[in-house]
């Protein structure tokens, strides 16, 4: 069998309600600009679309600032009617979670705790403020398992109640178009996650 196209499943969704004539309000979970440039130029048209910045795993203030500020700038340009939320800093959440994992691989049992973090927060965020859907930009890395991300946003939106609006951003040049947007509006492009586990790695 198999693996699952989460991008596939995203189209039918949204084939599904433009044949209902729905616009559905989205909550995106964004981790920076440029991995939230390429669904910024799709979204907008099918969704009632707000971005949410949390990442508590970027624990410099410093970073996490200059990420936000970036994303802030990148919406002002590209679609000015799309909403922005700044969650709360939460690094000691992070931090907490991460406890004897400091030294666990990239992609290995750390960053799953910090996606069910990040994406738990979104779907609880998006059931309170009323969202129909919540979704992640996390998917447009090459380097993200999107079945991992994918099956925590399911258990997310089951726990809190919300529809998870399964995706695999990088499929159909996804993340080049990322990397062309990113050019296209000069926008910061950092070269780790953002927590302090993940700057040390080997690239």
């Amino acid at each position: 069998m198999g693996a699952t196209n989460y991008h596939k499943q995203m189209l039918a969704i949204i084939a599904e309600l433009r044949e209902r004539g729905e616009r559905p309000s989205l909550l995106l979970h964004a981790c920076c600009a440029p991995c939230a440039s390429h669904e910024l130029t799709f979204l907008p048209e099918d969704f009632d679309l707000t971005v949410y910045y949390y990442n508590p795993n970027i624990v410099e203030e410093a970073e996490r600032e200059k990420r936000y500020a970036e994303l802030e700038r990148l919406i002002d340009a590209m679609c000015p009617t799309v909403g922005l939320i700044k969650g709360e800093g939460d690094a000691e959440r992070f931090l907490s979670l991460s406890k004897g994992l400091e030294n666990a691989p990239e992609g290995g049992m750390r960053c799953v705790k910090c996606y069910a973090l990040r994406l738990e927060e979104t779907a609880r965020l998006a059931a309170e403020e009323g969202f129909d859907y919540f979704a992640t930009t996390l998917t447009l890395s090459p380097l993200k398992n999107p079945m991992i991300l994918n099956e925590i946003g399911e258990k997310a939106a089951e726990k809190y109640g919300v529809k998870y609006l399964p995706s695999d951003f990088k499929k159909e040049g996804g993340y080049a178009h990322s990397i062309e947007l990113s050019k296209e509006y000069d926008l910061y492009r950092q070269n780790f996650c953002g927590c302090p586990f993940g700057k040390r790695l080997p690239r």
